[in-house]
């Protein structure tokens, strides 16, 4: 399922491929978001800086120890840029028909999985400059060890955790239809029936076939 059709129109959000050999049996993703582009905006601006500085003192500074310098103030903006960048380009926020997982990390990785069952409550915070540019934060509260968590950088954190809530509510019914199906079991008729078949191979004589038909019928 994409996340624009799990947010319906006009709230879609960007989808990320998750690798779907790290998914259990059945279970589908939902969402699969990188973190809103606020997570490294002042590392650009900081870019975008430095390379006005640079080109600025390049063009009207005639010293070749000053133009080095602004050489390395680009190049180390640009390098502090990229870093940030791969980053945002690792980090995963996934809600799934199962689960939420988080995964973070170049080098080494981390990660954070909540299965739904154990959620408790999610809400978001959002200052008025993030409600602006659609970011915020959503902290979940789970039965889990970790207790309550935080994730920043949320893109449309309301409608995530609107989704989050849907997906819990399927999970739950989900579970309870699997219950059921199992507490249910053959019907009585289906069972005199299989019964039936049973003593026409001759595996039950006439006289175990009506004793179990009529224990069975005992119980309607």
């Amino acid at each position: 399922m994409s996340s624009t059709s799990a947010l319906g129109r006009g709230t879609s959000l960007r989808h990320v491929a998750y690798p779907p050999d790290q998914l259990n049996t059945n279970e589908e993703v939902v969402l699969d978001l990188r973190p809103h582009w606020w997570f490294f905006a002042k590392h650009l601006v900081a870019l975008l800086i430095a390379i006005a500085i640079g080109v600025a003192v390049l063009a009207v500074v005639d010293d070749g120890r000053v133009s080095l310098a602004a050489g390395v103030l680009i190049l180390a903006a640009l390098i502090w840029f990229g870093l940030r960048y791969i980053v945002w380009t690792t980090t995963n926020f996934v809600v799934t028909t199962d689960r939420l997982i988080v995964r973070s990390g170049v080098v080494t990785r981390e990660g954070i999985e909540i299965p739904l069952e154990r959620v408790n409550t999610v809400f978001f915070r959002q200052s008025l400059w993030e409600r602006m540019i659609r970011s915020g934060d959503l902290v979940i509260e789970s039965a889990s060890e970790m207790g309550s968590q935080k994730f920043t950088d949320i893109r449309r954190p309301l409608n995530v955790q609107n989704e989050i809530y849907r997906q819990m509510e399927s999970n739950e019914n989900r579970k309870f239809d699997r219950v059921g199906t199992n507490l249910t079991g053959p019907s009585i008729p289906d069972q005199i029936e299989k019964l039936d078949e049973l003593r026409q191979r001759g595996v039950l004589t006439d006289e175990e076939f009506e004793a179990k038909k009529a224990d069975l019928l005992r119980r309607l």
